[in-house]
């Protein structure tokens, strides 16, 4: 893919030479539009909290390269049957994921933290997230900037569609939900790379996804 190349998944099917890493993914109709449904396995579920899920690559790695640029996707997350309580329908794009994934950057959303749903205080400041990992995932950013930096309020809700797209400089990332910028960081204090582009789920969500499109800094 050349620097100039936009890279358009409309994800009614799941593309040729993506990986899953401990999730499963299957095309589904629903809401008028084939989409694809992405779950953590149920080993993966059945695992340990900040090993096997919580802030992992827990991913549909996509075949598509990407440093700096644009990332555009509708997403649909709710919560699954098995969920547990501090679920919230986490459900995102991972970006600049290495060969091995065990480095990549994140933006994601809570759909049960949304305006729409009234949550209850911090919550209502918490419905999109940036993460890296492996240094900077959301525990260790909230305790170290508590004063939200790293995430955002947005007026989402689960189980609608939402469009998402991400931005991407150097060290820099905004977030737009809905045509709204909601999330803008200057620096993320994570050295640039160029990786592939990825969606993410995370415990207890059922996720859709459709209408991706990669474009890449000119």
């Amino acid at each position: 893919m050349t620097a100039s190349t936009m890279s358009s998944f409309p994800l009614d099917h799941l593309p040729d030479s993506a990986d899953l890493l401990s999730v499963e993914a299957e095309v589904v109709s629903i809401d008028g539009r084939e989409a694809l449904r992405v779950a953590l396995t149920p080993q993966t579920a059945a695992g340990v909290p900040d090993v096997d899920y919580i802030d992992q690559p827990t991913l549909v790695v996509l075949p598509v390269d990407f440093r700096n640029g644009r990332i555009d996707t509708d997403i649909r997350s709710g919560l699954g049957s098995d969920a547990p309580e501090y679920a919230r329908g986490f459900a995102g794009i991972a970006y600049r994921v290495s060969d091995d994934a065990q480095q990549f950057e994140s933006a994601y959303l809570r759909p049960t933290n949304g305006r729409k749903v009234n949550p209850p205080a911090p919550r209502d400041v918490r419905a999109v997230q940036y993460f890296s990992y492996p240094d900077w995932k959301y525990e260790r950013l909230r305790n170290e900037f508590p004063d939200g930096g790293f995430e955002a309020g947005a007026d989402i809700a689960p189980d609608e569609w939402i469009n998402f797209s991400i931005e991407v400089g150097e060290k820099r990332v905004a977030v737009t939900v809905n045509g709204e910028r909601v999330l803008e960081l200057e620096d993320t204090m994570t050295p640039a790379s160029s990786g592939r582009v990825a969606l993410w789920v995370d415990i207890g969500t059922v996720a859709y996804f459709s209408n991706l499109v990669v474009t890449p800094a000119s």
